[in-house]
């Protein structure tokens, strides 16, 4: 009885493969969860962001939101 108790502990303590994917699954799933998260909330801010900058590369004037909500950049 003794010998059935110890090959049951050193099969459940040897099959740790499948948890480990599980666990790494739940993570990647969680991670892609807060990356859509941060997109949807911080995605017309950094597009904002990209668009002033490319007109102060072009050394063009901008000018954030219109009525229509749109930003402008207009070229020296």
């Amino acid at each position: 009885m003794l010998s059935f108790y110890t090959n049951l502990m050193i099969r459940l303590r040897g099959d740790e493969k499948g948890a480990t994917a599980v666990e790494y699954g739940i993570m990647v799933a969680l991670i892609a969860v807060v990356i859509i998260v941060a997109v949807t909330l911080l995605g017309g801010t950094i597009s904002d962001m990209f668009t002033q900058t490319s007109c102060s590369v072009s050394s063009g004037t901008y000018a954030a939101g219109t009525k229509a909500g749109l930003a402008t950049c207009t070229p020296k």
